[in-house]
């Protein structure tokens, strides 16, 4: 087995962790009413979209997310969480050397004895979530799972979903894939975008990543009978006729998004290794950003 496979399979057991950190974390993590804003890199700015889109929509204050080099200057905000699984993403520890002098930064890691968390003005570890893997995978979810215990939610049945999703029958065969795409709606969104990551990183495969009711505005247009859509959550009325109009299939949810997000990533390394690809050592990738001065 991957050890990729193995971080997938820790993963529900690991958000019950990460709600008891939430707990622990709560006078650290965002207030009700804070104008906060997220940011981070790859798998780390998806998360950001999608703790940002859950935490407006619990109705506890504005909450914007940005990839760590494009954050705009001149804003005003209560709050500033970086989020970064080794504490070491170069755009990420420069942005917190920047913003410290004006706003509070929270940084959100695995390791606390980097740059990050030597800079930030405060932090929650997830240590118990770090991975040996380049491709990120549970440290992406138990940040989810941190942050949406922390706006109030039970999460007993979303950790549930996520334990059939490890067992479930994954719900197309590798071979059949040409190109997938997945859909999200409000928080799930960034999920959508961390799964088709996923499948870039492993497998090198055409994916896409879109708000559902975006996916007509274009990008169908290049949908035929090797495509995948999955939705992440259940799509608006009418869309999945249009999608099947295509020949495309459809894969509705069976659970919870972020338990839809773990079956994303089993097929993910399923179609790597269908590619003769080794999903542990991926393409032209680190498990850190780090940039030369």
């Amino acid at each position: 087995m991957t050890f990729v496979s193995e971080e997938i399979e820790s993963q529900p057991e690991l958000w019950r962790r990460a709600a008891a950190t939430a707990a622990d974390a709560a006078t650290v993590l965002p207030e009700r009413g804070a104008r906060v804003a997220l940011f981070g890199c790859g798998t780390s700015l998806y998360v950001a979209q999608a703790i940002g889109a859950a935490r407006e929509a619990a109705g506890h204050g504005e909450t914007d997310a940005f990839p760590a080099s494009e954050m705009p200057r001149g804003r005003r905000y209560d709050l500033a969480v970086a989020v970064s699984r080794s504490g070491t993403t170069t755009e990420v520890v420069e942005l917190t050397r920047r913003l410290r002098a004006s706003i509070p930064v929270l940084a959100i890691t695995a390791q606390d004895d980097g740059p990050l968390g030597k800079l930030a003005s405060r932090i929650v570890t997830l240590g118990f979530a770090d991975e040996r893997s380049v491709v990120q995978t549970r440290f992406a979810t138990c940040t989810v799972a941190l942050f949406r215990a922390h706006l109030g939610e039970r999460l007993e049945r979303v950790v549930a979903d996520g334990e059939r999703a490890l067992s479930a029958p994954l719900p197309v065969e590798p071979e059949e894939i040409g190109q997938l795409v997945f859909l999200g709606r409000s928080a799930s969104v960034g999920l959508a975008h961390e799964a088709a990551l996923k499948v870039r990183e492993a497998a090198q495969a055409w994916s896409e990543a879109y708000p559902a009711m975006e996916y007509r505005h274009g990008p169908i247009s290049v949908a035929d009978d090797t495509t995948v859509v999955w939705a992440l959550e259940p799509l608006p009325e009418g869309l999945e006729d249009e999608i099947t109009a295509t020949g495309a299939r459809v894969v509705n949810p069976q659970g919870d998004p972020l338990a839809e997000l773990v079956r994303a990533q089993r097929l993910a390394v399923e179609l790597a290794l269908a590619r003769g690809l080794d999903p542990d050592r991926p393409r032209n990738l680190t498990r850190s950003v780090v940039l030369e001065p």
